[in-house]
């Protein structure tokens, strides 16, 4: 959308560096420039340097510190009933300028995202059974986030389980 229509219909200024496409119904919420490009949080998500957006409900942990966003993504690795399985990918680290807004903005959206989570101790370390909201969808999402070295046949055995209990108003995937 042209950065004219933009202001016209009232939606925030993108910074010059975005080369992304924002959904038609997406409000940019707090934005800045960083070396690399323009970082935006977004009522969808968190868009980074690369022109990626990541949903909120991906973002497994935000942190800010010494004028630098840390953030780490979760990809979605397979189903197990309705759960969604989870790793975390490396760090990704951007540093700010003018950050503003955008941190609290980031910290805010994020925990919001998250009904509830439960640590299950299992052998070989811990998986993390998180319900989350999805921005642009009803409903929540069961997500199932296991720490390296722990086997993914009895994570996603466990998940099946999980998700068999809950009552179905999750986000059909």
């Amino acid at each position: 959308m042209k950065r004219w229509w933009r202001r016209l219909i009232g939606v925030g200024d993108l910074p010059a560096e975005f080369a992304g496409t924002l959904d038609r119904e997406e409000k940019v919420l707090a934005a800045c420039g960083s070396g690399s490009g323009a970082v935006m949080a977004t009522s969808m998500g968190l868009w980074l340097p690369d022109s990626s957006r990541v949903g909120w409900h991906l973002i497994s942990k935000a942190t800010w510190g010494d004028g630098v966003l840390t953030v780490v993504v979760a990809q979605e690795t397979g189903t197990a009933g309705d759960a969604v399985l989870l790793s975390d990918q490396p760090p990704r680290r951007v540093r700010l300028e003018r950050p503003g807004r955008l941190p609290e903005v980031v910290r805010r959206r994020v925990t919001g995202s998250i009904r509830s989570s439960h640590r299950h101790e299992l052998p070989g370390g811990v998986a993390w059974f998180v319900q989350r909201r999805v921005a642009g969808q009803d409903g929540i999402v069961l997500q199932v986030r296991a720490d390296p070295g722990v086997d993914p046949d009895v994570v996603a055995a466990i998940a099946s389980r999980v998700s068999d209990r809950l009552p179905r108003h999750h986000t059909d995937r």
